[in-house]
């Protein structure tokens, strides 16, 4: 599902660019990026999606090779087999949940998919929620509506970075649950990048999620 090797990225300016350690990850198992900050999680997190261009090395994501891959190549590739939580959730004031949900689609020139929209936050818990706007919702609310819109397109590697963030313990539990529970039903590969102690805790003690320490 994923692998890299030789992977590295020089930031303009930089002295000294990141290195990543040779890594493979099969098909059925998730990941953990731990690392402190600065540490090139983010980084790292970013050219598995596509937003950094591969300088040196090869990264492949999903059976697809990244280096060399056109802008437009990689917008429809992303589009297609990703999913992300991003740590600020991104989500439009203006827009209701159902809304929000239907940007992913729009952006892609595709036409919003109510019934999946109606699928995922059922399954979430939170259809009810639908109609309302962001800053009516809950932390907890929010980062479901968050991660129903990482799924409207059925991706294949979902993202989350940070997830824990503004969390305390019991909703940190809960959200790793669900991130957990969500890529097992939707059949995609989870990645998570933290430095939480309590989020390396967790997983670290599944047979299924392996670890790279930046």
């Amino acid at each position: 599902m994923l692998a890299w090797q030789g992977l590295a990225h020089r930031y303009a300016g930089a002295e000294q660019a990141l290195r990543y350690a040779d890594f493979t990850l099969g098909s059925g198992r998730h990941l953990l990026l731990r690392g402190a900050s600065g540490s090139g999680k983010s980084t790292l997190l970013a050219l598995l999606a596509g937003l950094l261009r591969v300088q040196q090395g090869m990264l492949n994501v999903a059976g697809t090779e990244l280096a060399g891959m056109s802008p437009r190549a990689l917008d429809a590739w992303r589009g297609a087999t990703l999913g992300v939580v991003p740590q600020r959730l991104h989500l439009s004031e203006a827009l209701t949940v159902a809304e929000n949900l239907a940007l992913p689609a729009l952006a892609a020139g595709q036409g919003a998919d109510p019934a999946r929209a109606a699928e995922l936050l059922q399954a979430l818990g939170i259809a009810a929620l639908s109609g309302r706007r962001p800053h009516q919702l809950s932390v907890g609310q929010a980062q479901r509506v968050a991660l129903a819109r990482a799924l409207m397109r059925r991706p294949r590697l979902l993202l989350a970075d940070e997830p824990s963030a503004n969390l305390d313990d019991g909703h940190t539990a809960n959200m790793l649950a669900l991130l957990l529970d969500t890529a097992r039903r939707e059949g995609c590969t989870l990645v998570v990048a933290s430095h939480d102690a309590r989020v390396v805790q967790a997983l670290n003690a599944r047979d299924d999620v392996a670890e790279v320490v930046l």
